[in-house]
């Protein structure tokens, strides 16, 4: 033997085995191999200081040139690149042996140590474990590894743990039917109940083929285990624990199925502790199902009708009714029940509005059993006795209750939600109206009724009862009060000089609608007060400046919403440490930022640390920037990208298509597998339609299918690419199952007239069900007439026995069919809504009235329904006027004057209706005056906030008698209306009075005031310094005047801010010059534009060109 092999044998004898084994591994680069290897060495051997000699001597014997801190660097890279390739990792796992394996699991899912060390080698274990449990392709790996090997390497309760844990990072995308298949069918009886209650758990995350597919390998592993009983095979397989352990599955039971449980079995189920629970989450079963279970039950010796009935077996007992859970919904045999049992019912049917589909059902159902519950007896009598049916009593009936009965009643009808406005007014009134005094215990009495409380009359409120309420259990309704019922509430409390003390109470939203001007006048903030509360971005603004004062911005970034006051010139001041440190709060609140703050924030890392720079951040960049994505960039660049929602980031359609030029390429040009459908995350939403049809494999569209449902906004083109792709992987429409399309969901709307009459015929319910997801949209018209057709179909014989001559022939829609149709009731010709019956346009006025798609002549059949039905105009109440919605767009100027407009919760609700014209706008002011006695000038802020699109109908000499004390109150919401310049013009000249001349305006006032910026003249635009450019809100710049606009100088557009820049208009653009375009080039790109003197050592503000990054 030579010297060296000599020196290599005598080498590898000194090192122990495993370890010499894992140094082979390293030499042949197989790194995964060798660490697991070394993990499983340390834990049961020391590893002393020699050993890392032998380790080295033994690379040098090889010939193989190592240094510690280069072994270091190869093995941090090598799992570094591995993380953002999780097709190779799968590989590299799939090559581990058991013993790898075993340690590979023990370290991903058991360790709690938060360092590796080998040695001098020490790995970061905390951080990686984060970074492999954050990539959702790494988690498919261990998912996919999991069930190819983990049952027979490891424990099969181990297994289920693990799976457990990685289903539930994204259990949605890996769970598809294909992968189903490759779950253990042969499990131990506890392995099993923990992986269905796994699966159970992810029922609603899973598609409705998934759900199919795990129904299936649950029966398989049941059924096996039953025919190895006793019981006879003609028996059902589904036994009372069965039936159980399938929890919400049993939904996919046949019928026959159901029909065959033996009934001692049903009996013994329903005595169970849980069976209430579970019966309770059957959301998605079907009548006929429901059916099947109840006519089970009742064979099983249950008497339903007897409310007393106790069944008592052992220790259990309990009210027969409150066991059915949501099978309750479909109770359907009404022959000689008496009111207890009705009563009893309804009390149970409160929960039936969790159930998808049916509610027309359900409505009909209710409605039948409140004419049992009824019997002998007066509303007045039983009104706390019906539960949540109180919500399908039309308005005449509640308009005939005492006020004693509403005060009696009260501990019930405050649980009850669905509510209509208009009954929630009639019922508040009567039960203020015996109460006779507002105070701070009646309204907490109320719950959601408060909404129904007049804005006047929390106005005439005692301010400290007032105070008692927004620190109350009532809070929690305050966000759902109209805007005008808000400020009602804060200009007494302010005007009381209680103000201070309750500051601190108001939380959420509701603290949102205090005035900037009523912020100013208060004293005694801190930031600990801040955290429960939502501000806007000009209180946010005025508050971290305020605030900053007197605590370390480290306190104000981690309240969340301060973070909308920092300024470009406050990121820019942050030191270096202080800054990367900070950024966590940043990218936690991304969604709160504008896109201004977000450009700066990326510009002040690009300075501090361009290498480290998140790669989302390169997006908001100017456009070059991407060229420093390429390489082993792509990949965190694609997911840092897919994990934010690009809109929030409002790039110009220039840049958003050179990104998803830079995602094509980094993705080889294709979506190849479900991995990229992983990466890309919500970036699969802005994927261009020829790259979906040409680029997008089958095995990918499997998977991205359940995110294409949540995408908010994809064109029409790309909808169509996807309808084409769904076509190619699930084949004709004509043979889908109901899974399938309830899957395929809203883009159905993109079949043909042909294949949605298929699916209709087949599954009416399942295209009923997801109509009313999708609403009104352009593509949805021949679904939505689909489903008109389907279900007037279906009640096409059924003729008003009292029909009037001219309706002879004609069908009436019934309640039933309008509360099916949703929005598909834009179908109904003029002569059927003529015919309506008046008991029907009672009931669902409201409904009718939320339809978008009623063009003039149906909503002028329905107003002259409401006419026949409700008497003539100057008799109507205003919650008849609040129940119209869009019907209330068709009343002429005249009619309008006829009503009685004196409450301004009245006008509020019509104010949002955005279509009135100048003239019926006039006559809703004019009658609001008249009818409430007032003029201009006695308005107060909350009448302001209730006119809303009304207040555009004033004239100059109007909008100047407001009072500024009110005027100010009111500023932030009319900053949100789209008037006219005249009348902006007038506006304007109002702020001045609040907050001085706008020559002195900052920031903060910019934001509050919203479009009213749009009635400044050339002069005043003229003279804003640039650095407050970005604070107009972009709907402002929106309503500047062109030739206003162009007054700008180039320096002020380059400083708009990308998102301000991407509001100007065309009309707008056309008046600019060249240098003008170029500056807005430069804005709508977030090219830099240094705002602090300091930064370049000049009293001027320029914009900054910085060179693309090199790639180094």
């Amino acid at each position: 033997m030579n010297h060296a092999e000599i020196t290599h044998s005598q080498t590898s004898e000194d090192l122990p085995p495993l370890l010499h084994k894992a140094m082979e591994e390293v030499i042949t680069g197989k790194y995964l191999n060798a660490l697991l290897d070394i993990l499983h060495f340390q834990s049961s051997n020391v590893w002393t200081a020699d050993m890392l000699t032998k380790v080295m001597a033994y690379f040098h014997a090889q010939e193989v040139m190592f240094t510690l801190s280069s072994l270091q660097m190869s093995i941090k890279s090598y799992l570094k690149n591995l993380l953002y390739q999780p097709r190779q990792l799968l590989s590299e796992f799939q090559q581990l042996d058991q013993q790898q394996f075993q340690t590979a699991m023990k370290y991903l899912f058991n360790s709690r140590k938060d360092h590796i060390e080998m040695g001098n080698i020490i790995l970061d274990w905390d951080k990686t474990r984060e970074r492999i449990f954050q990539s959702p392709g790494v988690n498919r790996t261990l998912f996919l590894i999991t069930l190819d090997k983990c049952f027979l390497a490891l424990g099969a309760l181990d297994c289920v743990d693990i799976l457990n844990q990685v289903l539930r990072v994204s259990g949605v995308n890996y769970l598809q039917p294909d992968v189903i298949g490759r779950l253990p069918t042969i499990l131990q009886e506890d392995a099993f109940r923990n992986l269905s209650t796994v699966f159970k758990d992810l029922y609603d995350k899973t598609s409705a083929n998934t759900q199919r597919a795990l129904y299936g390998w649950m029966k398989q592993i049941l059924q096996k285990s039953y025919n190895m009983s006793e019981f006879n095979e003609s028996t059902s397989w589904v036994s009372a624990e069965n039936l159980w352990i399938l929890g919400r599955y049993m939904v996919h039971l046949p019928l026959e199925e159901i029909l065959k449980i033996s009934l001692n079995e049903i009996r013994l189920f329903i005595s169970y502790d849980n069976a209430t629970k579970q019966l309770d989450t059957v959301y998605d079963i079907r009548p006929e199902l429901a059916q099947a279970f109840l006519e089970r039950i009742n064979s099983s010796g249950f008497d339903m009708r007897n409310t007393s009935t106790i069944y008592r077996q052992g220790c259990f007992s309990f009210s027969f009714m409150a066991v059915l859970g949501l099978l309750v919904c479909f109770y359907d045999d009404m022959e000689q029940m008496d009111a207890a049992v009705a009563q009893a019912l309804l009390h149970q049917m409160i929960k039936c509005n969790q159930l998808r589909g049916f509610q027309a059902e359900v409505q009909k159902l209710k409605s039948q059993l409140l004419n049992i519950a009824m019997q002998n007896q007066t509303l007045n009598d039983i009104l706390g006795s019906l539960s949540d049916a109180v919500v399908g009593l039309t308005s005449s009936q509640l308009e005939y209750l005492s006020p004693e009965a509403v005060h009696n009643a009260i501990a019930t009808l405050n649980q009850v939600s669905g509510w209509a406005k208009s009954q929630v007014m009639i019922l508040s009134s009567k039960y203020l109206s015996y109460e006779k005094v507002l105070s701070f215990y009646n309204v907490s009495q109320m719950g959601a009724l408060v909404t129904g409380i007049s804005t006047q009359s929390f106005y005439s409120m005692n301010p400290k009862e007032l105070s008692q309420i927004i620190r109350g259990t009532t809070s929690q309704y305050l966000p759902d009060l109209s805007p005008a019922q808000q400020q009602g509430i804060l200009r007494k409390i302010a005007a009381s000089g209680h103000f201070s003390s309750s500051v601190k109470d108001i939380q959420g939203a509701f603290f949102k609608e205090i005035s900037l001007s009523d912020l100013w006048k208060q004293t005694g903030y801190n930031s600990s007060m801040i955290k429960e509360k939502e501000l806007r971005r000009s209180q946010a603004l005025y508050l971290y400046e305020l605030l900053s004062k007197k605590n370390y911005p480290v306190d104000l970034l981690s309240t969340g919403q301060l973070v909308k006051g920092v300024t470009c010139q406050l990121i820019e001041s942050m030191g270096t440490e202080f800054f990367l440190n900070a950024f966590k709060f940043f990218e936690k609140n991304l969604h709160l930022l504008s896109p201004y703050q977000v450009n700066c924030l990326a510009w002040k890392f690009w300075e501090v640390s361009n290498a480290s720079i998140p790669p989302f951040l390169l997006l908001v960049l100017p456009t070059e920037y991407l060229e420093y994505v390429s390489g082993s960039l792509c990949v965190p660049f694609i997911e840092s990208l897919g994990k934010t929602e690009m809109d929030l980031l409002n790039p110009s359609l220039h840049k958003k298509n050179a990104v998803l030029q830079k995602v094509q390429e980094c993705l080889n040009g294709s979506i190849a597998d479900e991995y990229d459908v992983d990466l890309l995350g919500n970036l699969i939403c802005h994927l261009p339609p020829a790259f979906l049809r040409g680029r997008m494999s089958l095995k990918a569209m499997a998977t991205a299918l359940h995110q294409f449902k949540l995408c908010q906004h994809l064109s029409h083109e790309q909808k169509t690419e996807i309808k084409y792709k769904l076509l190619e992987l699930y084949g004709s429409p004509n043979n889908w199952t109901g899974e399938t399309t309830l899957d395929v969901g809203p883009f159905i709307a993109l079949l043909s007239k042909g294949e949605l009459n298929v699916l209709a015929e087949k599954f009416p319910d399942i295209i009923l069900q997801i109509a009313k997801t999708i609403g009104l949209i352009s593509s949805a018209e021949e679904l939505l007439s689909t489903v008109f057709e389907s279900v007037s179909n279906a009640t096409a014989n059924i003729e008003s026995p009292l029909a009037r001559p001219d309706c002879l022939g004609t069908r009436a829609p019934s309640s039933d069919e309008i509360i099916k149709l949703a929005e598909a009731n834009a179908f109904w010709s003029v002569q059927e809504l003529k015919c309506m019956d008046a008991g029907t346009f009672d009931k669902n006025v409201e409904l009718l009235g939320t339809v978008l798609g009623f063009n003039s002549s149906q909503l002028i059949a329905l107003k002259e329904k409401a006419k026949q039905v409700w008497g003539s105009l100057p008799g109507w109440k205003s919650y008849h006027i609040v129940s119209l919605g869009r019907i209330a767009l068709v009343l002429t100027e005249r009619e309008i004057q006829e009503l009685d407009l004196h409450s301004i919760d009245t006008i509020s609700v019509l104010s949002q209706q955005t279509e009135w014209t100048p003239t019926q706008a006039r006559s809703i002011l004019q009658g609001f005056l008249e009818d409430s006695g007032q003029t201009i000038s006695t308005l107060k802020s909350f009448d302001l906030v209730g006119l809303g699109a009304i207040l555009c109908a004033l004239n100059s000499t109007e909008i100047t008698s407001i009072r500024s004390a009110e005027f100010s109150g009111a500023v932030a919401r009319i900053g949100l209306l789209f008037c006219s310049t005249p009348v902006l013009r007038q506006f304007k000249k109002m702020t001045e009075s609040v907050f001085g001349t706008a020559a002195s305006w900052n920031g903060s006032i910019l934001q509050e005031i919203g479009t009213i910026a749009g009635g400044l003249n050339e002069e005043e635009l003229k003279a804003f310094d640039k650095n407050l450019m970005p604070y107009f809100q972009p709907i402002a710049i929106r309503h500047i005047p062109p030739e206003i606009f162009q007054a700008l100088s180039p320096e002020q557009i380059a400083n708009l801010g990308p998102e301000n820049a991407v509001m100007v208009t065309r009309s707008q653009r056309e008046r600019l010059n060249a240098p003008q375009l170029q500056s807005l080039q430069l804005a709508l790109d977030g090219a830099r534009t240094s705002t602090s003197e300091a930064q370049n050592g000049a009293s001027t503000t320029q914009v900054v060109q910085t060179p693309a990054p090199s790639g180094e």
